[in-house]
């Protein structure tokens, strides 16, 4: 069945920001591929992370672990969200690790699988996921793989991060285990001090770029075409779209394309996005309605029905362009678009 939407995923690019911040860390990287690899297809990211070097991977839920499968025996998976009171079920028979976030979930593990193996996650500011450096004693008697930490600020030069660096460093020393990690993508690029054994990346695998030491190492993972419905002739004076928030100020010559929110192309976009035919830009005229947007066309006439043209989704230009974050980019993407790996 034909689509008139595609979004090419490439490979190398994945692999190649992967090694890039596994060198820039200076240790053993792993790979966030949660939220169906923020997307872009879990199982894909992760075959093609295995071939780049990556051993080490975590998904939210067990119902995202399962859908991965078993990986082999060298390779290991984490469930961040730890192990509820209604995954017994799913965690018992999983090779996936949980990553135990309270006491109830410590105590939970010592109950239904004790002596096996677990991560465990320390709150060091953030108050989401984890336990309070308080509450550590809980851990004893566990088999912790990794002992991890998230940083909440790191994205910006922030106070925050280096208190958590020496929460973290305090909590490592005084609980056993075989790794410890703290550093997620932009975690990164703060330097070594947070590498500890393990790092964490998620968006910058998949294009992110949090930090500016990232700017020319991290590329283009994500590439977004869509097909042109209709030719139009905006008159002079006339109006486009619901709201009528743009108006031609001289004959304006439009395609409308198949995309809108409904695919993940936000409101935001509304008059500030674009779109390119070639070299030249086209902008998005008025609102982003749920299946379609307008863009001008006067610097690429040839443009007809039918044709393909690109939507700007380089992720730090289109957050600029649409307000979002650079994860709600890639995250919102929906399910009619034709998926292709290259």
């Amino acid at each position: 069945m034909h689509r008139p939407l595609r979004l090419t995923i490439d490979v190398n690019a994945i692999q190649s920001n992967w090694r890039w911040l596994a060198d820039r860390a200076g240790v053993a990287a792993g790979a966030a591929v949660n939220a169906d690899g923020y997307v872009l297809g879990a199982r894909e990211a992760t075959e093609a992370l295995i071939v780049a070097g990556c051993r080490d991977f975590y998904v939210s839920s067990w119902s995202e672990a399962h859908a991965l499968g078993n990986l082999p025996e060298n390779l290991s998976m984490v469930v961040l969200h730890g192990v509820g009171p209604d995954d017994q079920e799913a965690a018992l028979p999983s090779r996936a690790r949980p990553c135990l976030n309270s006491v109830e979930q410590v105590t939970r593990w010592k109950e239904i699988a004790p002596g096996r193996s677990c991560d465990a996650m320390i709150d060091t500011g953030m108050n989401r996921l984890g336990l309070r450096p308080t509450e550590i004693a809980a851990l004893d008697g566990l088999t912790i793989d990794t002992l991890h930490s998230h940083l909440a600020c790191a994205d910006e030069d922030s106070a925050m991060s280096p208190m958590q660096l020496e929460r973290f460093r305090a909590v490592a020393s005084a609980v056993r285990a075989k790794r410890y990690a703290l550093a997620n993508s932009a975690g990164i690029g703060l330097g070594r001090d947070y590498s500890f054994d393990l790092v964490r990346p998620g968006i910058s695998i998949y294009g992110g770029i949090q930090r500016a030491e990232f700017e020319g190492n991290i590329r283009q993972v994500a590439r977004i075409e869509a097909q042109i419905v209709q030719r139009r002739s905006i008159p002079k004076g006339e109006t486009c779209g619901y709201g009528a928030t743009f108006t031609a100020k001289e004959d304006t010559e439009a395609a409308i394309l198949n995309i809108g929110y409904a695919d993940g192309y936000l409101r935001g976009f509304s008059s500030h996005g674009s779109a390119f035919a070639g070299e030249y830009a086209l902008p998005v005229l008025g609102r982003v309605s749920m299946d379609l947007i307008a863009v001008g066309v006067d610097a690429a006439l040839g443009l007809k029905e039918g044709d393909w043209v690109e939507i700007d989704y380089d992720l730090p230009s289109a957050s600029k362009q649409s307000g979002l974050s650079q994860y709600e980019l890639l995250t919102t993407l929906g399910s009619r678009f034709e998926r292709r790996w290259v």
